[in-house]
C-alpha cells in the first residue's frame, strides 16, 4: 500500500483527488467487489505528487476470496494469485476514508466508481460499531464526473481513451493494462485539459470592495516569491527539434 497521510489545506487550496477503481465485475449488488483504487492529489490543479494507492483481495459475502472471471482478469490484468495476499478492505478504510476527506473527487463515470465505495463503506459498516462507521462518499467529499463533463464540452459522453487522444495526453502514461494508478494519473492529466479555460484570472475586485472593478490592483509588497522552474537540456533540445520541424513546414515558429 502506497499512501501519506492528509494534512487540511489552507481554504484558499482547492484540494483535488483524481480517483479511479478496479474491481471485480460492474456490479456491487451481485457480490463483485472493489480490488484497487488509485489516488493522486492535485492541489490548485497542480500534481503534488501524493497518493494513495492499494491493491485489495476480495472477499464473498461468506469471508472467502473471491475468484475472478479471466474476462476480468484480462481487462485490468490484476491475477487471482497476486491479490491472495493483498489487505481485505476494512484493514484500509480508515486510511482511505481520511485521505479523500473534504477533497473534490475527480472520476470519469463517478457513479460506477462511488457506487462501488458506499457498498464498500456500507459492507463495512454493517460488522463494527456505530463509533468506528465510515462515513458515505457524498457525505465528506464532493464529485466532478468528467463523464458528465466530457458530455458539456463536447456534446457527448466521451471515454477517458478517448478524452486523453482528444487533449492530446494518452502518450504520458503507459496504459498497457487500465490500472486504477494508472488512469488516475491519466485522468489528472485530462481535466487540466479539459478545465483549463476555468483557470483563467479574475481581475475584478472583490465583492464589496470600494476599488473600481476596472482599476489596477497593486501586488502586496509581501507577497511570496514566483518559483522559477528553468527548461533542462533535455527539454531544450526537444524545442529546438519542434521548432526545426515547423519551419521545415513552412511557418514561421513563433517561440525561437
Amino acid at each position: 500500500m502506497d499512501h501519506t497521510t492528509t494534512t487540511q489545506q489552507p481554504e484558499k487550496d482547492q484540494r483535488l483527488i483524481i480517483l479511479d477503481t478496479e474491481t471485480t465485475g460492474i456490479n456491487p449488488r451481485e457480490g463483485h467487489r472493489i480490488v484497487e483504487i488509485g489516488c493522486v492529489e492535485m492541489i490548485n490543479r497542480q500534481l503534488t505528487g501524493r497518493k494513495f494507492h492499494v491493491y485489495i483481495k476480495p472477499l464473498d459475502q461468506q469471508g472467502n476470496v473471491l475468484e475472478m472471471e479471466q474476462e476480468v482478469i484480462d481487462i485490468h490484468g490484476l491475477t487471482n494469485d497476486f491479490l491472495h495476499d493483498k489487505p481485505i478492505f476494512s484493514q484500509v478504510v480508515h486510511e482511505f476514508v481520511e485521505f479523500i476527506r473534504g477533497a473534490e473527487l475527480v472520476i470519469h463515470n463517478a457513479k460506477f466508481d462511488v457506487g462501488f465505495m458506499d457498498h464498500e463503506f456500507a459492507l463495512y459498516n454493517s460488522t463494527v460499531r456505530s463509533q468506528d462507521k465510515v462515513p458515505m462518499t457524498e457525505d465528506i467529499c464532493t464529485i466532478t464526473d468528467t463523464l458528465k463533463v466530457s458530455k458539456d464540452e463536447l456534446g457527448s459522453p466521451k471515454t477517458l481513451d478517448y478524452l486523453a487522444r482528444f487533449y492530446r495526453v494518452d502518450k504520458l502514461v503507459d496504459r498497457t493494462y487500465h490500472g486504477a494508478l494508472i488512469d488516475a494519473q491519466l485522468l489528472a492529466f485530462v481535466y487540466v485539459e479539459m478545465t483549463r479555460k476555468q483557470s483563467t484570472f479574475n481581475l475584478s475586485s472583490s465583492e464589496g470592495s470600494d476599488e473600481d472593478a476596472n482599476s489596477i490592483r497593486r501586488l502586496s509588497s509581501t507577497r511570496n516569491k514566483l518559483k522559477v522552474i528553468t527548461a533542462s537540456a533535455d527539454e531544450l533540445i526537444a524545442h529546438e527539434e519542434r521548432v526545426a520541424v515547423i519551419a521545415k513546414k513552412g511557418a514561421e515558429p513563433l517561440w525561437k
